[in-house]
């Protein structure tokens, strides 16, 4: 189904005994595209993962670490962390937050703690809630040396719009930044470019932040509005045709690089990972 609404799909805690997020996954080939809260003042520990992560706020700010560097982040900035980087994303204490959470599916949606080395086989979101529920859950500290990255990240933040609903410029206008194993753009698209319709080259994610247009995705197609979601797996057609005045939307999109990792994985590989199962 390429069409989806967050608020529609079921909400879980996705690493309990490391953050107090919660949100619905909806899961890809080769991504996992989530949409995550946070209540004001709470949020996750310093922790880390082994796939790259993209975060894009779109409600109340972040208090976010990526590495050594601290930072508020605000609707309309994106914040990129690289694989294994050390990191930790808290709503600030003036209000609950809600933002786009992207990762790749090398691993799963869980993360490992600070100082846990990565494991035989990842767990999945229901798995660790059912250990953390239980009282099990053990993140084992003797399997060897955690890989977390702490230095030489580089700045790792991007402000992109003052604020989401900031006015609409004057042209088609998009902003690119490509990690190793993850895109993102933020599109602001006059109403009537009529984008042609072509074979997706990436598996791509849409969220739309304001605006409308007409989305044609295989067959089946629908006028789309701020919130609705767009998958369209790689190589299937598409054709994407804004409505006046404007459109304003995230694209989200795997790279060669990703796809090659993932379908180049052994069938060891593959379980570590849990690639064959539903992250939730």
């Amino acid at each position: 189904m390429p069409f989806h609404r967050f608020e529609a799909l079921e909400s879980k805690a996705l690493t309990p005994d490391l953050s107090t997020g919660r949100g619905p996954v909806i899961e890809g080939q080769y991504l996992y595209f989530c949409l995550v809260h946070k209540v004001a003042g709470t949020g996750s520990e310093l922790h880390y993962h082994p796939n790259e992560l993209l975060i894009f706020p779109v409600r109340g700010a972040l208090n976010a670490i990526v590495g050594r560097d601290r930072r508020i982040a605000a609707p309309g900035t994106f914040v990129h962390a690289p694989a294994y980087a050390r990191h930790s994303m808290k709503a600030t204490e003036e209000a609950d937050c809600s933002y786009l959470y992207i990762k790749d599916k090398t691993w799963t949606v869980v993360g490992l703690a600070a100082d846990q080395a990565v494991p035989d086989k990842a767990w999945t979101v229901d798995e660790i809630n059912r250990l953390h529920t239980s009282g099990t859950l053990s993140r084992s500290k003797q399997d060897g040396a955690s890989r977390m990255i702490v230095e030489g990240l580089n700045v790792c933040y991007y402000p992109l719009l003052d604020a989401l609903d900031a006015p609409q410029v004057s042209a088609r206008r998009v902003s690119w930044i490509e990690g190793e194993r993850l895109a993102f753009g933020l599109f602001d698209v006059p109403g009537g470019y009529d984008e042609p319709e072509c074979a997706s080259a990436r598996e791509t994610f849409i969220y739309m932040i304001g605006g409308s247009m007409r989305a044609r995705v295989g067959r089946e197609a629908k006028t789309v509005g701020a919130g609705d979601v767009i998958e369209i797996p790689k190589g299937m057609r598409y054709r994407l045709k804004p409505a006046a005045p404007c459109v304003r939307y995230a694209l989200v999109c795997s790279t060669p690089y990703l796809e090659q990792r993932i379908d180049g994985m052994t069938a060891e590989e593959r379980e570590q990972a849990r690639i064959n199962n539903k992250a939730n």
